[in-house]
């Protein structure tokens, strides 16, 4: 987390208070050193998960203990997305910015679903879906770092996506030429492009409006008030992941991958609330 995110705090609690009334279990199991605190991830930006953790890990944890997060590359290129990443002390998803957070004793957030689990439909918001991505076990196994699974429950109800299609980003224009190889069609996107057709403008520019806000990430933002859970589960040794090592097949790779998806599936469905569990109140 960055010192952005530390001095905003004041003002960031009561808003996700107030907004998702987020709530942290598991906090004791983050061991010291660097690791890598695995997720799921949901809701086209997933503004509301992001901000509402960075709170509650400040709070459990304390701004002594820095915590950086993966972020696509992309995001970094388009304001005013690439100013909330900054903010939460993210970095860009490349192996390269990987070994040096982790090289400096930092742990990293990693979302390995990426925007293929983001903009899943609302529908399948219990699914944890990594897209078949081993990178992330890749990066943990070569620095020999514990993989920490973490269960976020609510997400998805953010901001409701309704379409994820390869399709939509080139049609929309704007997603393809930042590099995203699909796009989301949410229920806020809807919902703005039904407010433009209702609008006095022309047609042309109604036509033109309606595709620049469609391929807009604003049209991914949070936007619907609903209650966060986040529960992080005991670390998974990269003994226990990797026993053959760096030279490992890439059949490993796929049983870690199974095991680590299935973690964090179930910690995201026990996210209840509990006694023991840090409330944002």
């Amino acid at each position: 987390m960055s010192q952005a995110v530390v001095r905003a705090q004041r003002w960031l609690w009561p808003v996700v208070r107030l907004l998702h009334r987020p709530t942290l279990h598991g906090a004791q199991h983050l061991p010291a050193g660097p690791f890598l605190l695995v997720a799921n991830h949901s809701a086209g930006l997933g503004a509301a998960e992001i901000l509402s953790f960075a709170v509650l890990y400040l709070e459990d944890v304390g701004p002594g203990r820095p915590l950086a997060g993966f972020a696509l590359p992309t995001s970094f290129r388009v304001w005013p997305v690439s100013a909330l990443m900054r903010a939460v002390g993210a970095v860009p998803s490349t192996y390269e910015h990987a070994r040096a957070t982790l090289a400096a004793g930092v742990p990293l957030l990693v979302f390995p679903g990426g925007d293929h689990e983001t903009l899943r439909p609302v529908w399948q918001h219990d699914r944890v879906d990594f897209g078949g991505r081993l990178g992330f076990l890749k990066i943990a196994r070569d620095a020999g770092v514990p993989i920490v699974p973490m269960g976020i429950r609510g997400g998805a109800f953010t901001g409701p996506m309704l379409l994820r299609s390869r399709r939509l980003a080139k049609l929309l224009l704007i997603p393809h030429l930042f590099g995203q190889k699909r796009w989301g069609l949410s229920l806020l996107g809807v919902l703005g492009a039904g407010g433009i057709a209702a609008s006095p403008l022309p047609l042309v520019a109604k036509l033109v409006a309606t595709l620049l806000w469609l391929g807009s990430p604003l049209s991914l933002s949070p936007f619907v008030p609903w209650t966060l859970r986040y529960r992080i589960g005991a670390p998974l040794p990269p003994a226990e992941l990797f026993p053959g090592g760096t030279s490992g097949s890439e059949a490993e790779l796929r049983a870690a991958l199974a095991r680590v998806e299935e973690s964090v599936r179930a910690l995201g469905a026990a996210t209840a609330p509990d006694a023991t569990a840090r409330v944002c109140a």
